[in-house]
């Protein structure tokens, strides 16, 4: 274990606090959105673990639950997850069951996902992790300002379309 570098250097500010930050680098709305980003992937990292999850179970549940049955190609598409990597996702959830594979009666080179009656009870506990994470994540905000947040990010993440 490592001394903790404020001991050795006491009035030093820790390598990535804010004091150590380039001002020219703090205002920066890209480098600020990915540090948020990053704390905020932490964040829910943290939470859904406790339940054995990660993201791509969360995503991947919710799209099953929203959408209804899908097959992988549709998966990946509606949750950004590559095919490839969606294969492995789908084996996890299929192994704790909360998902079912089955041939696609219309094309049996495919297979269709249903979330099953586990997995709907899984998601609704991932929601509650999920939001626990939201509102650590956004503590220090008011409730106006998280919905103009909110708001911002969902414009901008729409490629600046109103």
């Amino acid at each position: 274990m490592s001394a903790d570098p404020r001991r050795l250097h006491p009035g030093r500010p820790l390598h990535g606090s804010p004091a150590a930050t380039p001002a020219r680098l703090a205002v920066l709305p890209s480098r600020l959105l990915g540090q948020a980003a990053m704390r905020a992937g932490r964040i829910v990292d943290e939470r859904l673990a406790a339940a054995g999850a990660r993201r791509w179970h969360y995503g991947v549940l919710a799209a099953l639950d929203e959408h209804g049955p899908a097959s992988q190609a549709e998966l990946s598409r509606r949750t950004g997850i590559y095919r490839s990597d969606m294969v492995a996702v789908l084996n996890e959830l299929s192994a704790q069951r909360n998902v079912e594979r089955a041939p696609d009666p219309g094309d049996r080179r495919r297979n269709v996902i249903t979330l099953t009656a586990a997995g709907r009870r899984h998601l609704e506990r991932l929601d509650a992790l999920v939001a626990e994470a939201q509102d650590a994540l956004l503590a220090p905000l008011t409730e106006p300002q998280r919905a103009e947040l909110v708001r911002l990010l969902a414009r901008l993440t729409d490629g600046g379309h109103p």
